[in-house]
């Protein structure tokens, strides 16, 4: 008998309690970072109302307490075995989308985020849709173009640019 038709084997890269353990341990950092961050702002309340952490605290406080609830939860709660959360097959079309956007992520610090953002679309364009280059080319130098316009523009607000747009002199 395969692994993968024994009883309890979920067949996949990670499975559904893992990923939930996981993601509840992830969410409860991010909550302690709010309220560690919101708590040097001011937390409590000032003569005036209150201080600028003072919500942000509390909802940092929330997530914290959700993500025991979920924790708790899911060591606890479940008996037998777990489902599995994603298999290869399914994981392959996650990260064709996931390596593009972190290296768009970085991008954005080299090039600015007009042009790693004309690159990410003509290249998913090109790669997922296999459009042709005028096509690719066009959409994505266009909306970035509007985007621009928009922005730095219409509503004055700079995003960040890189070597083309301070060339421009942008």
């Amino acid at each position: 008998m395969k692994a993968s038709q024994q009883p309890g084997h979920h067949g996949g890269l990670l499975s559904e309690r893992t990923a939930e353990i996981i993601m509840a341990v992830f969410m409860f950092a991010i909550g302690v970072v709010m309220m560690v961050s919101n708590y040097r702002l001011g937390a409590g309340w000032a003569k005036d109302g209150p201080e600028s952490g003072y919500f942000p605290f509390r909802i940092g406080i929330i997530i914290c307490l959700a993500c025991l609830v979920v924790l708790a939860q899911t060591i606890y709660g479940r008996k037998g075995p777990s489902k599995a959360f994603v298999t290869r097959e399914r994981f392959k079309p996650v990260l064709l989308v996931l390596l593009p956007t972190l290296l768009y992520v970085a991008g954005i610090e080299l090039v600015g985020i007009y042009v790693a953002s004309a690159v990410l679309i003509a290249s998913f364009m090109r790669a997922m849709d296999g459009n042709g280059w005028i096509k690719t080319i066009v959409i994505s130098a266009g909306t970035n173009l509007l985007l621009f316009w928009l922005f730095e523009v219409q509503f004055l607000v700079p995003l960040p640019k890189g070597p083309l747009e301070a060339y421009f002199g942008y």
